[in-house]
């Protein structure tokens, strides 16, 4: 009767290979999601710089240059006013870009007018009045560029 004395315990290692480690880093997934986030980020931009929903008169005059950021001063269509992105009372609205233009520099701080070409124009005047009446003097009319002729 032979014994087979050669090593039964080493012989089970032969056959097996030890596993490689994979040292690449796998970046399908975060491509994935970079993907998703530039579609989210490319579909909320627009909507982030709208403000003030306005139908501008269009006019063939030419853009000022700036060298700032100007303070908005928006009439809607309903005779509503803001001051940027915030509606003031009729009222309140002196006091509040006197102490607006102290803070950025005074009144020679200038200030864009946008109005609704359907606002009603006796409020657009109400509101001019009051801004020249209270030492204002550089006003402009945001308008749109004419297209066609």
């Amino acid at each position: 009767m032979g014994m087979n004395m050669g090593g039964g315990g080493g012989g089970g290692r032969r056959g097996r290979r030890r596993a490689n480690v994979m040292a690449e880093i796998n970046v399908t997934p975060m491509v994935d999601v970079m993907l998703v986030l530039m579609i989210i980020f490319m579909v909320s931009a627009p909507m982030l710089t709208v403000g003030v929903p306005l139908d501008l008169p269009q006019t063939q005059a030419k853009s000022l240059e700036q060298d700032k950021t100007p303070l908005q001063l928006s009439v809607d269509i309903k005779g509503k006013i803001f001051i940027n992105d915030t509606e003031v009372a009729m009222n309140d609205l002196v006091p509040k870009l006197k102490a607006i233009t102290d803070a950025r520099g005074g009144l020679d701080e200038r200030i864009f007018m946008r109005a609704d070409k359907k606002a009603d124009y006796g409020t657009v005047a109400r509101v001019m009045g009051q801004l020249s009446g209270a030492g204002f003097k550089r006003l402009a009319l945001v308008t749109e560029v004419e297209q066609g002729t």
